[in-house]
């Protein structure tokens, strides 16, 4: 199958490139960027080892599926005549993530290009939405802090044992990779080195697709979420704190917390890249892998659920996860391509 990847000199691309490049049923035959027009790709990245493949300013060769890297609106924009031709396109841009245009313009401040494609899109939670990728022309790939939240919240809340009156609180910690690849203030060494940054306290442009996805079932859950930069270069953990609903029929926390696994345990049981642990995850548990690991604990003194996730933000929570829906998409094993172990140490 031929692939071309626009915008492959971001991470996502690199990476959607690295892992790419191993899997037996595609080839990568075209790719754009923004930087490093008319060089190979291994000149622009100074590794001969990689590829000898062009940076050309469009797509210039026929293909079966398109990925793309760019940013908001640039990637609809781009996009559109791949779609008008019937092209299958993953999107790793936030464009058609969420449904609802006003909500899309809200967040981030421009108007959709074309809001007659958000309903054709399905959002690329691969645990999840799997049937409906199955038959997807329009995928759009959830955020890093999305996947990494909506994955534990999402089989809790379905069902039913959340006091839906009360805020679901949500800590995220993310290496810098998240912000991408243009420098910033923020991402400098002197500021980010042995320091930690809170940031999008007014509201993360992720937050309207995480309560768009964990409310499918006819609940209306806020969240309150705070993101958080590390000094590390990749990698998530979300901690999600619950409050379940007081009318479980069930006397104790032993018995409640039997519960919050056995549902779990249960929605994950033949996933391959999901798995419910026994103990808190770290980051090195994940890096380097398109595995979520979720920790389930109730608090035995307020009786707050505590779910703790870890993902790879540039494989899980990107690239990992677009070829993750490719796979579906196309009828292949779905972990082809992904059988990664975790980069130790």
């Amino acid at each position: 199958m031929k692939i071309g990847i626009l915008n492959i000199t971001s991470y996502t691309g690199l990476e959607l490139f690295r892992m790419l490049s191993k899997h037996p049923k595609v080839e990568i035959v075209s790719v754009t960027g923004r930087s490093g027009i008319g060089k190979s790709l291994s000149s622009f990245l100074s590794n001969k080892t990689l590829t000898d493949i062009e940076i050309t300013s469009k797509i210039n060769q026929n293909v079966d599926l398109i990925f793309s890297c760019l940013p908001h609106k640039t990637s609809a924009e781009t996009l559109y005549d791949f779609i008008s031709k019937d092209i299958p396109v993953i999107d790793l841009s936030a464009d058609f993530r969420i449904k609802n245009p006003n909500t899309y313009e809200k967040w981030y401040e421009i108007t959709h290009p074309y809001p007659n494609l958000l309903e054709l899109a399905i959002y690329g939670l691969s645990e999840i939405n799997r049937e409906k990728i199955k038959t997807a022309k329009l995928v759009a790939n959830p955020g890093c802090y999305s996947t990494s939240i909506i994955l534990p919240l999402f089989p809790i809340i379905s069902n039913n044992i959340v006091n839906e009156n009360t805020s679901i609180i949500i800590d995220s910690k993310s290496g810098v990779s998240g912000s991408g690849r243009t420098p910033s203030l923020s991402n400098h060494f002197s500021e980010i080195n042995e320091n930690l940054i809170p940031y999008s306290l007014e509201g993360h442009r992720h937050l309207p697709e995480i309560e768009q996805e964990i409310n499918q079932k006819n609940t209306n859950i806020p969240v309150t979420f705070v993101p958080q930069v590390l000094p590390i270069t990749r990698g998530i953990i979300s901690c999600c704190y619950v409050t379940l609903k007081k009318d479980l029929n069930l006397k104790s926390l032993e018995e409640k917390q039997k519960l919050v696994n056995s549902i779990l345990e249960k929605f994950y049981k033949n996933e391959p890249f999901i798995t419910i642990i026994n103990k808190p995850p770290t980051m090195k548990n994940v890096q380097g892998t398109n595995s979520c690991l979720i920790y389930p604990k109730i608090d035995n003194r307020t009786g707050i659920l505590i779910l703790i996730s870890a993902i790879d933000n540039l494989i899980k929570g990107a690239s990992g996860q677009a070829i993750q829906n490719m796979n579906i998409m196309f009828g292949f094993n779905e972990k082809l391509g992904l059988n990664t172990i975790p980069i130790y140490p």
